[in-house]
């Protein structure tokens, strides 16, 4: 991707997504690609990412936890496939792996389809089987590194659902916590991201707020309590034009949300 006048950072993508597999081969796992994000005025935009990072130097961030509510589908599904992702993780905005969980909200053969996974990239995303995902459920998820590997946590907490699993990443930077909404990618590039509304990071059923942490040099705080290592993601098309916009933060820096504009790509 070319780079403007302050710099162009590396974004992992969630997933390749292998379309004719997605909704029937749950086991199999799905390979990566990378696109990134460009700086502007203080801000980042990326083809792929919206939402909320915080940055720190390599080795410092150990925690990233947060919530968010499975966004519905909005309208009738395309008879094209769109895909939208809404996860927490560790890694990815300045690196090459990325230690992830989420659910996605998507458009498959004119059906709303949902569902939860997890990725250690480079190691291939899984499909969470054992969550039975619904628009309107209450998500809480946590990627934590513990020392020797990381720990990815995802519970419906409306089902009572909930899931854990840990690997080792050799490569991991550990200098970056994320809470994103993401368009995924093929080997095409990056795939039409469904009509999903708006997504609320931080907040449950009843509009409370305060879910949204990072852990990083071992001091644990909100996502607007790390000052200028906030950074603020929006999704543009490669025209420059807006796909996904990130609120500001909540007062208390703990909550926010993220609008679709348009499928782009």
């Amino acid at each position: 991707m070319d780079s403007d006048k302050f710099s162009t950072l590396t974004v992992t993508a969630f997933a390749f997504v292998t379309l004719s597999l997605l909704m029937v081969v749950s086991a199999s796992p799905i390979p990566q690609f990378s696109t990134g994000p460009r700086v502007h005025g203080g801000n980042f935009s990326s083809t792929n990412w919206s939402g909320y990072a915080v940055t720190g130097p390599s080795g410092s961030v150990s925690d990233a936890k947060g919530s968010w509510i499975v966004p519905s589908i909005v309208g009738s599904c395309p008879s094209t496939n769109q895909y939208s992702s809404f996860w927490v993780g560790i890694d990815g905005f300045s690196s090459n792996t990325v230690e992830q969980t989420g659910t996605d909200s998507d458009c498959q053969g004119g059906t709303p389809t949902y569902y939860a996974w997890y990725e250690f990239y480079p190691h291939p995303l899984f499909i969470i089987n054992s969550l039975t995902i619904r628009p309107g459920d209450h998500i809480s998820a946590e990627t934590q590194f513990t020392g020797s590997k990381f720990v990815v946590t995802i519970a419906d907490v409306t089902t009572g659902q909930s899931f854990s699993t840990s690997a080792r990443v050799h490569s991991a930077q550990r200098s970056s916590a994320e809470w994103i909404a993401e368009a995924p990618s093929s080997s095409g590039g990056v795939l039409p991201l469904a009509d999903f509304g708006t997504a609320r990071f931080g907040q449950d059923n009843t509009g409370t707020t305060g879910t949204c942490f990072a852990t990083v040099s071992g001091t644990s705080g909100a996502i607007g309590s790390f000052g200028s290592s906030v950074q603020k993601i929006t999704m543009v098309k490669n025209s420059g034009a807006t796909k996904a916009s990130p609120s500001n933060l909540s007062s208390d820096g703990t909550s926010f949300s993220v609008t679709w504009v348009s499928s782009g790509p």
